[in-house]
């Protein structure tokens, strides 16, 4: 409890300095900026407070909370901010998605726990297609250019292998 007392206290703090800011400013563009960042600290703070609510509440799927981050980025940026997070998103989560593709295309057991306790294979199925040119990257680098420089043999990709042992694993 003694942590969030002190974040409760520096959320306070950004507030009451942007506000004193704000009123000891000699011209009224500088006091406007500060009145500007005062709202814009508002505003993440209450699309955060949502965030952590529906986080701790529990979302039904991860689309609901790239939804409302790319509403309020939107808000807040523009189409070009929402652009990059959804470009980030995309390459984030589909690195993610790959390597543990690959992993399971490798028998790791753990791989396979976490695909049996996030997916269906339809879900699987549908984020594949999505993802499979970051499966390609994935496999290019992790393992065709390391065989490569270490001149070891390597496990030759099928993507046709891959559908085939997720059905067998989450059917």
């Amino acid at each position: 409890m003694k942590e969030y007392r002190s974040l409760a206290l520096i959320v306070i703090a950004i507030f009451v300095i942007t506000l004193v800011g704000a009123y000891f400013s000699p011209t009224f563009e500088e006091q406007r900026t500060f009145l500007e960042l005062f709202f814009l600290m508002g505003s993440l703070l209450f699309i955060f407070s949502a965030l952590v609510i529906f986080a701790t509440i529990g979302f039904g799927s991860f689309a609901i909370y790239g939804a409302v981050f790319l509403a309020a980025v939107m808000g807040m940026y523009g189409i070009e901010g929402a652009l990059l997070v959804t470009g980030m998103t995309y390459v984030i989560w589909g690195s993610i998605f790959a390597m543990e593709t690959l992993l399971v295309y490798h028998r790791v057991k753990s791989a396979r726990e976490w695909f049996q306790k996030r997916y269906t294979f339809k879900s699987f199925r549908l984020e594949y297609r999505v993802f499979y040119p970051m499966l390609i990257v994935a496999y290019i680098f992790l393992e065709l250019i390391p065989s490569i420089f270490y001149r070891e043999s390597f496990l030759k990709f099928s993507p046709s292998k891959v559908l085939k042992a997720m059905e067998e694993l989450l059917d």
